[in-house]
């Protein structure tokens, strides 16, 4: 089995803060992210936090989409790991101009799949 996947980490700067507070709107918007990559959705959970705020996770068959949301700084973090016949840039696309983000950046990091990613047996017990 093909363990190799990608993992976008993707911070959203300027956003409008009315979508970054609302967990309806988050939820439909992260939803069709998530099939506008061509992603299977399975499940969904949000949480609203008080005074403001939002997380919110989509999974995936091919793994997860999430958000966390600053709505008083225009921030939102996401979170975007998969493996597949994805298209992650779309819905990269399509969150960043539905929240209006004034400013995207992004870090695609190379998960699993390359046997010199593995830890050795010496390593792995420092982190277990």
């Amino acid at each position: 089995m093909d363990t190799s996947a990608r993992h976008f980490l993707v911070e959203l700067f300027g956003c409008d803060p009315e979508p970054l507070n609302d967990e309806k709107t988050l939820r439909a918007l992260l939803r069709g992210a998530a099939e506008a990559a061509g992603a299977r959705v399975v499940n969904e959970v949000f949480h609203p936090f008080a005074p403001h705020g939002v997380t919110g996770v989509v999974v995936i068959e091919e793994s997860h989409l999430s958000i966390h949301t600053w709505p008083e700084r225009g921030y939102a973090a996401v979170d975007f790991y998969t493996c597949g016949d994805v298209r992650p840039a779309r819905a990269i696309e399509l969150l960043s101009s539905e929240l209006r983000a004034q400013r995207v950046e992004l870090l695609e990091v190379a998960r699993g799949g390359a046997p010199e990613r593995t830890l050795s047996s010496a390593a792995r017990s420092r982190f277990l």
